[in-house]
């Protein structure tokens, strides 16, 4: 069971509820706290794509921390150090790309999870104080339950791996990046995270999902698209982006500033 003391974001799927997280490139632990505090009960701090190092990482899951809410990191592709890094900086789950094989799904595993499901190494001292637990042994029982490894499903060799990538022990939840998926499943002729294409492999995903009782989540630009997907059996849904909030809101004053 997902009862780890200060840890919300698996406790939550595990309850059935869909969560939505914000979203955040701009390397800035206040921006992160902020978007955490309008009510996002996960933020995600984007290291693959976003302007993240290390430093500024373990300060925003902090910051996430101090304003109630989960704090996410998609690491680097490929960089499963990171992976075990932000959970001993107190993440609650992590976002690994471009997760294309059993192997990549096993390694990711091995990196995010304690044995016997892996070999993350010992080192969470900082993850222990924020969540305020004293005792390392409840923490090692718990910590593979309680944090949440999200594969990143983007790719055609993905798709191709699919039932058996979702059957990897120690993963929790099959992430699609809507966008890579077109690209991948075009051969790089297209960039529509809305085509029917993606909407067809979307399905594919949830089903196999259902099929292997894990998580299907989703990269979504919008409120809109979340909600409906969410509808549809996505329940983790990333929401827009911080610059994308700033960028909106900033041209909502700019349009009555100019009449």
């Amino acid at each position: 069971m997902a009862n780890l003391a200060g840890y919300s974001h698996a406790r939550r799927l595990a309850a059935g509820e869909t969560v939505y997280t914000g979203w955040c490139a701009l390397p800035a632990p206040i921006v992160a706290e902020s978007i955490a505090r309008e009510g996002f009960v996960a933020v995600t701090i984007d290291q693959q794509h976003g302007l993240w190092d290390t430093a500024a990482t373990a300060a925003a899951i902090a910051a996430i921390r101090a304003a109630g809410s989960a704090p996410v990191v998609r690491v680097p592709l490929g960089d499963f150090a990171a992976a075990s890094r932000s959970l001993d900086f107190g993440a609650d789950g992590i976002i690994a790309p471009m997760i294309n094989t059993v192997a990549d799904a096993q390694a990711f595993v091995s990196a995010a999870k304690f044995p016997p499901l892996g070999e993350r190494s010992w080192g969470p001292t900082r993850a222990m104080a924020l969540a305020g637990i004293s005792d390392a042994k409840q923490y090692l029982a718990e910590a593979n339950a309680a944090t949440v490894t999200l594969a990143m499903i983007e790719t055609q060799t993905a798709m191709s791996n699919l039932d058996a990538i979702a059957a990897v022990p120690g993963i929790d939840v099959l992430f699609v990046g809507p966008s890579d998926l077109s690209i991948g499943l075009t051969d790089g002729k297209e960039l529509d995270p809305h085509s029917a294409t993606v909407e067809a492999a979307l399905d594919t995903i949830i089903a196999a999902c259902r099929k292997a009782s894990k998580i299907a989540g989703l990269y979504c630009a919008n409120a809109e698209r979340a909600v409906a997907c969410a509808k549809r059996g996505v329940r983790f849904l990333a929401v827009g982006s911080d610059l994308g909030f700033l960028r909106a809101g900033t041209a909502a004053q700019l349009k009555t500033l100019k009449g």
